[in-house]
């Protein structure tokens, strides 16, 4: 189960969540909880049983009451005397049975408060070294319904939870994204310094995916300042904005109201149109579009006429469709933009080939 541990970077005022593999804090506590019950009902057991060898300052016995008192002031080294062992054999359970149960108690307690005093620290030094180690990773700032749904799609492509961090300022959106695995960083991705804390200057692509257009519009600056070898694609809701991303260094502008809106406009007429849409846009089953390199038997051959079903033609940085007199002639170093057949979730991945 992954949990968040949360840091505060003081120059920046952002909180890093670092995915980590144990217990809930709930369960932590749950289970020390029933370790020092478990050391407490133990000792007043023996005291009990073995009643007739203690001594009660009120001589009137021992009392089962009496035992968890006796237990109670004994595991935590409080002693006030006024029941004690008397007999040899009670003095030997003491020394043999409730020596160690005093041990135990003590070491739930003193263990806790360790942890929760050397927790900062050793979280600290875990962010430093994965901030010094981070590369080539995958920032996505946002993640409401968009840049989840970003975050799903890159998972299922099979990119490593590891190599994607989130920066969001919304602290559910942060535990969703923890749940799964993800490094978060709480904070706004309009800011250089949680930019930076993200490692963006260092990644290999940045999602920008924000609820406001404007804000878009700022964290893609921000983005493109930090990093300009990086790729950044950023998602809009007006068209009429979109210059203003590509204006701050978007690579990639996708607009989502408009994109909504065609696909409602075709599923009047042909929903079996938008059906197949939703397909290749959902990488877990069915098909979807992958790009691959052209394999050595290809080259000089037509796009057209290859086993696989081939949309574009990706050379250098422009793309071109399938049909286009520029790709006619596959050449060494291109890339195939195709439709691929994804495997069912619990079924191996298998070689499959669309045929036209």
């Amino acid at each position: 189960m992954a949990l968040r541990s949360t840091v505060l970077d003081q120059s920046t005022a952002a909180v890093i969540w670092m995915p980590t593999k144990g217990l809930s804090p709930l369960g932590a506590i749950l289970t020390r909880l029933s370790i020092a019950l478990f050391a407490l009902c133990a000792t007043a057991a023996v005291v009990y049983l073995g009643r007739d060898g203690y001594r009660d300052a009120n001589e009137d016995g021992i009392s089962l009451l009496d035992a968890f008192y006796y237990a109670t002031v004994s595991l935590s080294t409080t002693g006030y005397g006024d029941i004690s062992p008397a007999s040899d054999s009670a003095r030997l359970l003491t020394t043999l049975l409730v020596t160690p149960l005093r041990l135990l108690f003590l070491i739930v307690l003193v263990g806790t408060t360790i942890e929760l005093l050397t927790e900062r620290s050793r979280q600290a030094i875990k962010i430093r070294r994965w901030r010094s180690r981070v590369r080539d990773h995958v920032v996505v700032v946002g993640y409401g319904t968009k840049g989840a749904a970003a975050v799903a799609t890159m998972l299922g492509d099979g990119l490593d939870p590891g190599t994607v961090v989130v920066v969001d300022s919304d602290p559910e959106r942060l535990q969703l994204a923890a749940s799964r695995g993800l490094v978060t960083i709480g904070g706004s991705g309009t800011r250089s310094e949680v930019l930076r804390l993200a490692g963006v200057e260092r990644a290999s692509a940045v999602v920008v995916a924000p609820a406001r257009d404007d804000t878009a519009v700022l964290v893609t600056l921000t983005a493109r300042e930090l990093a300009p070898t990086a790729t950044i694609v950023a998602a809009v809701r007006e068209a009429e904005n979109v210059h203003l991303l590509r204006q701050s260094g978007a690579d990639s502008v996708v607009v989502s109201s408009e994109t909504a809106g065609r696909l409602l406009g075709m599923a009047t007429t042909t929903p079996s149109v938008v059906n197949i849409i939703e397909d290749l846009i959902t990488p877990d089953a069915g098909f979807s579009i992958t790009e691959r390199d052209v394999e050595h038997s290809e080259v000089g051959g037509s796009p057209r006429h290859l086993a696989d079903i081939v949309l574009a033609v990706v050379r250098g940085p422009d793309l071109h469709r399938v049909d286009a007199p520029a790709v006619d002639a596959l050449e060494p170093g291109d890339r195939l933009l195709y439709v691929k057949k994804v495997s069912p979730p619990g079924e191996p991945a298998e070689a499959y080939t669309l045929r036209p």
